[in-house]
């Protein structure tokens, strides 16, 4: 059976697509097939056929194991780079909970063993007035993987989300702190700060733009500690 896990972050710009990409990189190098995708993209240009295409979602595909229809990966891609209900909204279309569930199932019928489903946004990103995409997680029951762009500002960002997550009832099942100002103050007391706050483990650090030959040992450490938390 596909395990499903959704990576969130602790907000738009955290390098939740760059790890997913890691991971599922990782996944491959430990022999496991894996998909990642976008359900919700926001920020697209046509494609030669006319089709808008997302950037994070075309990545997420071409390290995914198992070769699928762009639309798949990511089934609502909008053209704007805003917040996806407003630019829905402008297009009098709906953000549609079903239509998320439907792609998933779709996606667990192609024989992959692991599928990474990566959020748009930060945790709370509204679908509607009165929904959030956390609420779709939550209904899927999706264990979370947070990822935390470490730079000024991010025990605040880190701690909201974290607390909203468990409010939700979702499993955290791990984070992984991604480096975004290397020359941040006390950057390993922030980390260890956070390691001893949120009571799910840290899977790893992510440095700051790791050099590609030191990517493949990463991804399999990542990989690595995230389906020994996935088999528990």
């Amino acid at each position: 059976m596909t395990k499903r896990f959704f990576v969130s972050g602790t907000d738009t710009d955290a390098g939740k697509t760059f790890v997913s990409c890691l991971l599922l990189q990782g996944f491959s190098q430990l022999g496991l097939s894996a998909i990642g995708a976008k359900p919700i993209a926001a920020g697209a240009e046509p494609a030669q056929n006319g089709q808008l295409q997302n950037s994070d979602a075309l990545l997420l595909r071409q390290y995914s194991g198992i070769a699928l229809p762009y639309q798949q990966h990511n089934p609502i891609c909008l053209a704007r780079p805003a917040a996806p209900h407003l630019a829905a909204a402008e297009l009098n279309q709906l953000l549609d909970e079903q239509q998320l569930t439907a792609n998933i199932e779709q996606l667990a019928q192609s024989g992959a063993e692991l599928l990474l489903i990566e959020g748009a946004g930060g945790w709370l990103l509204p679908l509607s007035r009165e929904r959030y995409l956390a609420d779709w997680v939550a209904a899927q029951q999706l264990p979370v993987v947070l990822v935390v762009g470490i730079k000024l500002g991010c025990l605040n960002h880190a701690m909201l989300t974290v607390r909203e997550i468990e409010r939700s009832g979702c499993r955290l099942v791990g984070w992984i702190a991604n480096i975004m100002q290397p020359e941040m103050l006390f950057l390993a007391e922030n980390i260890a700060d956070l390691t001893q706050r949120i009571t799910s483990p840290l899977l790893g650090v992510v440095p700051f733009q790791p050099e590609s030959a030191g990517q493949p040992a990463l991804a399999t450490q990542l990989a690595s500690a995230l389906v020994a938390q996935l088999a528990d």
